[in-house]
């Protein structure tokens, strides 16, 4: 038992009945289902990244109940998640659909795929907006530890898919907004 266990209760049988250690039918219709999806990583220090990851509903591959094949593609060149699974191969992911207020968690071991691998063939660039740079420049193959449905109290206490504050939030704090904000801040210091 952890220290916060300790100071607040332990989980129910019920919350602990839900950690599988494999995908159910379930659970692999909802990565079908899931345009979006944010996947941590840390070093072998600890230090942590987040990095969200998007495409047509099922960009994320389920090769069977153990297995997923998640593409990386093509962005700002950072490479921070991949740098963190060179020394800690552990990732976690939790993925979202839209006006579903259930989120699943997945937790496992990932495997960098280089270019030219087998099941790197099987990925396409599945995604809505497609640019100049969207294609899968590797993949990364995730072996799943554990996973579970995570309950959408977090969402309805956010609001996420309020639809009216998504049109507020679109007609004044727009991806426009916030880069003339970055750009701004970024010049100032």
């Amino acid at each position: 038992m952890n220290r916060a266990q300790r100071q607040f209760g332990e989980p129910s049988q019920f919350i602990r009945d839900k950690l599988q250690t494999r995908l159910n039918a379930m659970m692999i219709e909802f990565i079908q289902a899931a345009p979006f999806a944010v996947m941590a990583t840390a070093n072998d220090r600890g230090e942590c990244d987040a990095s969200p990851r998007g495409g047509q509903p099922g960009f994320v591959q389920v090769l069977d109940e153990s297995r997923l094949l998640l593409p990386d593609m093509a962005g700002n060149r950072l490479f921070q998640s991949c740098e963190n699974l060179e020394t800690n191969a552990h990732a976690g992911l939790v993925f979202f659909v839209p006006g579903c207020g259930m989120t699943l968690r997945v937790n496992g071991r990932a495997t960098v795929l280089p270019p030219g691998s087998a099941e790197l063939e099987m990925l396409h660039a599945q995604v809505f907006d497609p640019d100049d740079r969207a294609r899968a420049l590797q993949g990364l193959l995730i072996e799943i530890e554990e996973a579970y449905l995570h309950c959408g109290r977090s969402l309805r206490f956010s609001r996420l898919w309020d639809t009216g504050q998504i049109r507020q939030n679109a007609a004044t704090r727009s991806d426009s907004y916030w880069a003339r904000r970055w750009t701004s801040a970024a010049g100032k210091t």
